[in-house]
Formats: C-alpha cells, structure tokens, sequence
C-alpha cells in the first residue's frame, strides 16, 4: 500500500457529517472539559520543588506549533511554580497526526526527558479511524512509559468548526472519544480546551472565522461576539488561544487534587494487542545509498537547516539512484521533504511489481515534511525495499493547475529531487 501526500490540516478538514459515515456506530464520549483521573503526581511534586529543573513536552500539530497555548501554558506554570525552572519540548508539526507521532515521539521528545507530555492530536487525528488512533496513541503511551516511566501524560484536545457539531449535543467528537477510552484505560489525564469555544458557537457567540478587529468602529460591529480564529481551525492568539489556556488553568486544580503517590507508571495490559509500542524512526543513512545521495549540513544547506527536525536529510536527484534496505516487521514508510524540485520514486517491496509514487503534489509550492507509506500489515518476515528515484518530471503545471497554482519561477520547479530524512517502521533493521 503506498500512500498520498500528507497534507496540512486546513486542507484535510473533514465535515462531522463526513466523520459520522466514516464510523457511524463509534460510541461519543460525554463532553467534560476535564477528567482528572490519576492526575500528574510526579509532575506537580517536581514543580513544587525548589530548584527543580522542569522540561515540558509538547507532541502535536499546527496548532500546538503556534505560539498560543504551548507558549502561555509554559508561563502559566513558571508563574505558578515560581521556584523551579521549567523549560519546554516543542514537538509540533503542522499537519500531522498520531500516526507519524508515534514514529517521532522518541526523538523529538523522549531523548530530551520531559517530566510532563501534552499530546495534541484530536484534530488532525479527525479523520482516522478508531482502531488507528488506538494503536497509535497507545503507541506513543507505551513508548514513553517505557523509556521514562516517572514522565506524566496528559492528553488535550482541541476543536474546529468542521469537527464541533457532536459537541453541541454534549458528545466528543470521534477522535477525542477513541482518545478517552485510552485515557480511561492508563489513568491519563485529559483537559478538552474547546469547551468553551463549542459553548460560544452553540449560543450563537462566535465567530469561526474573521481577523481580529482593530478600529473602534469593527469592535462595535462585533457586538459581543468573540473571533475564534483566522481560518476556523488555527486560533488567534490574543483570543481562541486565550480560551484554550483558561480551559488548562481551570482544570489543574482538579488533576492536582486526583494526584496520587508519585512513582514510575506501570505499563499493565496493553488496550489493543497491535499497538505502535514498537514504532520506531530509523536515519535513512543507516540504509544503502547510491553514491548520488549526499548528506546534506545544516550549517551550509538551507534545506537541512529549515528541517533539522529530521537530524539528517540526504538528498539524491540523479535518475537511477537507488536506497535499498531490509527489514523484519508489518510496517514501513519513508519521512522525508516534499516541494518545488521534487519528482517520483520508483518503489519495490520484495517481489510486488514497481509502482511510481509522485514526491510532488498540487501544494508544493514550498518544500515541506512529508510521509510515503510503502508497506502497511505486512506478515511479520524480512522485507526488501528498493528505492530508485525515476527519470522523468511529474506535469508540474498541470498538477499545480488543479488548486489554480502556478509555476513562478521555472527553475525552481526543474529538477527530479528525492530528500529522503528516515525510515519509518514498525520492527527493525536488518542489517
């Protein structure tokens, strides 16, 4: 199974009505803007010691990566514990959903040993289906209990006007349904931050989508209406951002009081047999590369420089280069950068025939992290991939045509690139 192009979140944004067909008979979790459960007792006993050192994690998407409630949660605990020192993990990427963080969440949040993980995935995860999210939230539980087993969770969600409407009858939507059920299984704490914003919408108090008013005069046109956000999904700072923030602060109280011994987590039964505990991200250079791929060096590339995230990016462009690697396990998928110069790679998994997989998209207008799924619920044997970057040019223009974009500058857009950063998979290397 190959897949598409990820794509930003406000371009995948999926009505409820959509959701509902997708997986009509999933059980909604009530609508409660906090449940407790057994609280963060290792966080909080830290916090409140005097010269602690506290390292937040915060594992997301574009919405955590903006400087909204990731930024104002992190100085509401630095204003509250004052005594300690807190410091944060940001591990947000736009556009992406459990699924890829379940492969990241060892390097880009558990290397760094936080005492506290936010994970915010109920939007972007909107569209996945129950079992998925499952696996690959479990996954991310897992994994973190097992490398730092005094790191406390907690999972937040947040809401868009595509996905608020169950919320309006006292339901989560899907996503942070399935999530609960996790949370309820582990003792994870959960802060739904949208309660407030789903309350305004429903009493006819919101508006999804408008800039913030600046005159005297577009503030009294507002009335005593509140601007959520600029696009419906990414909230103002000065204002969505504000409510997601409160939702936080009202609820510490609460997970503080439900706090019980401090101690290392027990991982226990697994929820679901087939978990992503295993996930693992593997650096593509750990795979055969052609002599055509070169590592590039962030202090002299400006492509790895803007994607240090991937810790090392190789690039190839030459028809016929190739990687090959093998590998025994069910899953596996290449992480890599999309854009402008990008052409197709030919893919070949153990004796399936060839098939070309596009790294260009009607988006690619600037370059971007992307995922290329090559093999999903594979039998559990050793697998051969081969990866040859193929020799012709996607129709750029035409593809571009299809979201009316256009080829700006040709020179940018020549070119048959392949920017290949990890390998992505569920069991290991053979080396």
């Amino acid at each position: 199974m190959l897949s598409s192009l990820r794509l930003p979140l406000a371009w995948i944004a999926l009505s409820a009505a959509a959701l509902a067909a997708a997986a009509p008979d999933f059980p909604l979790a009530p609508a409660e803007e906090c449940h407790p459960r057994k609280g963060l007792p290792n966080f909080f006993a830290k916090a409140t010691k005097a010269g602690s050192e506290v390292k937040v994690g915060y594992l997301g998407g574009s919405i955590t990566a903006q400087n909204g409630w990731r930024v104002k949660s992190l100085a509401h605990f630095q204003k509250t514990f004052p005594e300690a020192k807190f410091s944060e993990i940001n591990a947000a990427i736009g556009g992406t959903g459990s699924d890829l963080g379940v492969f990241r969440v060892q390097q880009d949040v558990l290397d760094q040993k936080p005492d506290l993980l936010f994970v915010e995935f109920a939007v972007n995860d909107g569209g996945a289906d129950p079992q998925q999210i499952f696996r690959c939230m479990e996954g991310i539980v897992r994994q973190t209990w097992k490398a730092l087993p005094d790191c406390d969770i907690c999972f937040v969600y947040t809401v868009t006007e595509a996905i608020v409407s169950p919320m309006f009858d006292g339901k989560f939507p899907r996503a942070a349904s399935a999530m609960e059920q996790l949370a309820e299984h582990y003792g994870i704490p959960s802060i739904h931050m949208g309660m407030e914003v789903a309350k305004l919408a429903k009493e006819g108090k919101l508006v999804w989508k408008a800039p913030l008013p600046k005159t005297a005069e577009e503030k009294a046109a507002l009335g005593d209406k509140f601007v959520f956000a600029p696009d419906s999904v990414h909230p103002h700072p000065e204002t969505g951002h504000e409510l997601y923030l409160q939702a936080i602060v009202r609820s510490l109280p609460a997970i503080h009081s439900a706090s019980g011994a401090t101690g290392p987590h027990a991982l226990g039964a697994p929820f679901v047999a087939d978990n992503y505990e295993n996930a693992r991200l593997v650096p593509i250079g750990e795979a055969q590369l052609s002599p055509g791929f070169v590592k590039l060096d962030p202090a002299k590339d400006s492509m790895a420089k803007n994607f240090s995230r991937l810790k090392t990016l190789y690039r190839g462009a030459k028809p016929g280069d190739t990687i090959t690697f093998q590998f025994k396990g069910t899953r596996a998928a290449i992480y890599d950068i999309v854009g402008p110069d990008c052409g197709q790679v030919i893919v070949t998994v153990d004796d399936q025939p060839p098939k070309t997989v596009s790294r260009f998209d009607s988006y690619c207008t600037y370059p971007r992290l992307g995922t290329m799924v090559l093999g999903t619920e594979l039998k559990d044997t050793v697998h051969t991939v081969k990866l040859e970057i193929h020799p012709e040019q996607p129709d750029k223009a035409k593809i571009l045509a299809t979201r009316n974009n256009k080829i700006d500058k040709p020179e940018r857009y020549d070119g048959t690139a392949f920017y290949p950063g990890a390998i992505l998979m569920l069991g290991e290397l053979v080396k």
